[in-house]
């Protein structure tokens, strides 16, 4: 799930500039929330998106492990895949989000341990360690249903869902 500031109300404009992407992170959050509280993992920016996202479908955010069913996570890929794009073209932004995004739909929770932070920092990725941490919480997990792919404004945003199936997991479903 994308941690798009676009998404609260307080930047709201006369027009969506990211409809699509908005549709499909409240249809993937409101299908995350069916079986319970959601635990947010995010940075500061990230956990406001998400709990507005959360709340904007009528969800409980979950207090910690325990008492959630499902994880929103709350990362995007790098700003600077174009020379549009807020951080202006970095040739190595397609190919790290490319990768990136092979390893969510996979899943592949190696390579997502694997992400390199401080690229992605670099590339103005938006919360590279909570790639890194959904890793962890994939394990077990079958391949990503996509709700969302693409970089408008040269932003890679995904949204996707997982099921994670093995029994030593709680039932979680994830979003990046």
């Amino acid at each position: 799930m994308p941690g798009v500031l676009a998404f609260l109300p307080e930047y709201a404009g006369q027009v969506d500039p990211v409809p699509d992407v908005r549709a499909a992170a409240l249809a993937a959050a409101a299908w995350l929330a069916e079986d319970g509280p959601v635990s947010v993992v995010a940075d500061e920016q990230g956990a406001r998106v998400g709990r507005h996202l959360l709340r904007a479908v009528g969800a409980a955010e979950g207090e910690g492990p325990d008492r959630s069913t499902g994880y929103l996570v709350v990362a995007n890929g790098s700003a600077r895949r174009t020379d549009t794009a807020p951080g202006y073209l970095d040739e190595r932004a397609v190919p790290y989000d490319a990768a990136v995004e092979a390893a969510l739909r996979a899943p592949d929770p190696d390579a997502l341990a694997g992400i390199d932070v401080a690229l992605g920092a670099a590339l103005l990725v938006g919360n590279p360690a909570a790639l890194v941490h959904l890793g962890t919480l994939l394990r077990g997990a079958g391949p990503a249903l996509v709700d969302y792919a693409d970089d408008p404004y040269g932003v890679q945003y995904w949204v996707m869902r997982w099921v994670v199936t093995d029994p030593g997991h709680v039932s979680e479903g994830s979003d990046a």
